[in-house]
């Protein structure tokens, strides 16, 4: 199944088959990590919000490698390009580089909660989403720029 629409609400994923987001609250019987059905929603709703091309760089995580979610994006190719990074490159992944700015603003946050250090982690990276500046910096870092 392709998802190609760049129709901007939640809505829009709702209607291509896309489930709802979801968050880890501590509860026995729910999964604590992402599954592929997880990852494809997750792109396809940033899909929807951005309304444009999606490019992922991904690390080896196992999951990254199913099969189901290699279906999904190679049924989507028209809008979404994935790079796989080498086997374990975090000196080539700028997602690091973000994870480090947000772990150092967040590093001697008391939190009362995990709802405290979620909303710390939002707040941060959201401060960052206007900054392409910073971004631009962490894929800099990595040595992989982009051709002009």
């Amino acid at each position: 199944m392709s998802y190609g629409s760049s129709r901007s609400n939640d809505q829009g994923a709702h209607d291509q088959g896309v489930g709802p987001v979801r968050e880890y609250t501590g509860r026995k019987d729910q999964p604590k990590g992402f599954g592929w059905r997880d990852f494809r929603d997750l792109i396809v709703r940033a899909r929807i919000q951005l309304g444009g091309p999606i490019v992922l760089v991904w690390d080896n995580v196992r999951l990254h490698l199913t099969k189901q979610l290699r279906e999904f994006i190679d049924a989507n190719a028209d809008w979404l390009t994935v790079f796989q990074l080498p086997t374990y490159a975090p000196d080539l992944n700028p997602t690091e580089g973000v994870w480090s700015l947000v772990k150092r603003d967040i590093g001697n946050l008391a939190a009362a909660n995990l709802g405290e250090v979620t909303r710390a982690v939002k707040r941060k990276l959201k401060t960052l989403q206007y900054r392409p500046d910073v971004i631009d910096g962490c894929l800099t870092g990595t040595g992989l720029l982009p051709d002009p």
